[in-house]
């Protein structure tokens, strides 16, 4: 069972999309995602799984939560740096986590 701790360890950050495109070479249907974590954390990318509720237009500018710490991989030659985290309803969609205000980039989930 995981500890305070081990949860602590994570590092969730909430940031503002800046970029949002298409990923049609991602074997799962996918967006490519710039986000702006503040000054701590920096710009970071992420392929992120959520083509059914959202297209690329409807992100830009939206705040999301986001794992920051949990290292890159490689995805189609793309580098996701960051794990966007959402609800999951059904193994084939994901509801993006949000907060209910604007909050600074880089505000910590805890």
């Amino acid at each position: 069972m995981p500890t305070p701790e081990d949860f602590f360890a994570i590092d969730i950050r909430v940031g503002t999309v800046l970029s949002a495109a298409p990923f049609p070479e991602a074997r799962k249907p996918s967006i490519k995602l710039e986000i702006d974590f503040g000054p701590e954390v920096g710009v970071k990318r992420s392929s992120a799984q959520i083509t059914v509720h959202y297209t690329p237009e409807q992100l830009v500018g939206r705040q999301v939560v986001a794992v920051v710490n949990i290292g890159e991989r490689r995805i189609a030659g793309y580098l996701s740096q960051v794990l966007c985290l959402g609800a999951m309803p059904l193994q084939t969609e994901v509801i993006l986590l949000n907060p209910d205000h604007p909050v600074a980039n880089g505000t910590r989930i805890g």
